[in-house]
């Protein structure tokens, strides 16, 4: 009745950890790698896995992982009539099975659901403290999903799961679709999945705000005509902060100086931002991060004009 997809790249003791936190399910589990240098496969294999190994000659993106290994699974188990996605660096909660099955079960209109995903360790860096809050949410019917989610696998088939060519951004642009057909997407009250995301640098913070600019951009451009236009609140105000308010601040200053003062709108943000998430230092990543989501902004629409596509850009 219920198969999972684990993904992952070079997750180490986490996968480990992952597979073991699966023991308890009774439905088959397909790990699908993705071109890792460790020793990857051959866990995965050992804790009884069907494993999938990506072909590198492809780029490898999340989305295509989660393809390959919803498409084995309804392949070698066609009976399925769920599938809980889960990835590498995660371990999911015992009791998050029966609850997200019996949601699905109860609510027809339901195509996915997902729980409260956390960070195990929040206090080793503001970065992943800044990501447990983002996984932070309301309960009840939202606009869309994480990784870690509970889908219909009837809708994946339908929908023809997650588009492989996005480096990130898969599952917001899958939830677009899925409501477009009428489905609705469901957050439980109940924990999911504790998550490492092991960010302990600045570099990695920014590489991952690049990835999340560079989904900004390509998700909105791709719905760009849909009722909701995802996203576009997210570029306006990376724009702003980025390139709009620096090209004004330049070029008042060439006309008076006076036009120098703008640059005053940084701090004042950073004070309005700190108000409401009580960190100093988290305010000012969230105003030094416009800029990095801005470079990965002009990395997607420089390759768009180009006509090359962007290969994965990994912040671990």
């Amino acid at each position: 009745m219920l198969g999972v997809v684990v993904i992952g790249r070079n997750e180490g003791h986490r996968l480990v950890d992952c597979l073991a936190s699966l023991r308890h399910v009774e439905g088959p589990v397909v790990y699908v790698d993705s071109g890792s240098t460790d020793a990857s496969e051959a866990v995965a294999s050992c804790a009884g896995a069907d494993v999938v190994a990506l072909d590198p000659a492809v780029p490898f993106t999340a989305a295509r992982a989660r393809n390959a290994g919803w498409r084995r699974l309804l392949q070698t188990w066609p009976h399925l009539s769920y599938v809980q996605f889960l990835d590498g660096d995660c371990r999911i909660d015992p009791a998050w099975l029966p609850a997200a099955v019996e949601c699905l079960r109860q609510r027809p209109d339901v195509a996915v659901v997902m729980g409260r995903r956390r960070e195990r360790y929040p206090a080793r860096s503001i970065y992943n403290a800044i990501c447990d809050d983002e996984w932070d949410g309301p309960a009840g019917e939202v606009i869309e999903c994480g990784g870690d989610v509970l889908s219909r696998a009837e809708v994946l088939r339908q929908l023809d799961g997650y588009r492989d060519d996005l480096i990130a951004g898969e599952e917001p642009e899958l939830c677009v679709r899925l409501r477009q057909r009428g489905h609705r997407i469901w957050r439980l009250e109940r924990e999911m999945s504790l998550h490492d995301a092991n960010i302990v640098r600045f570099p990695q913070w920014w590489r991952r705000s690049v990835r999340a600019g560079h989904a900004y951009a390509q998700v909105h451009l791709i719905h760009q005509r849909a009722p909701e236009r995802i996203w576009g609140a997210n570029l306006r105000r990376t724009l702003s902060w980025s390139m709009l308010l620096p090209a004004a601040v330049i070029a008042g200053a060439l006309l008076h100086p006076a036009w120098l003062s703008l640059a005053l709108l940084y701090p004042i943000q950073i004070l309005r931002l700190r108000g409401r998430q009580k960190s100093f230092r988290r305010a000012t990543l969230s105003v030094i991060g416009k800029f990095a989501e801005m470079q990965g902004v002009l990395q997607y629409l420089m390759h768009r004009v180009a006509r090359r596509r962007q290969r994965l850009i990994e912040y671990k």
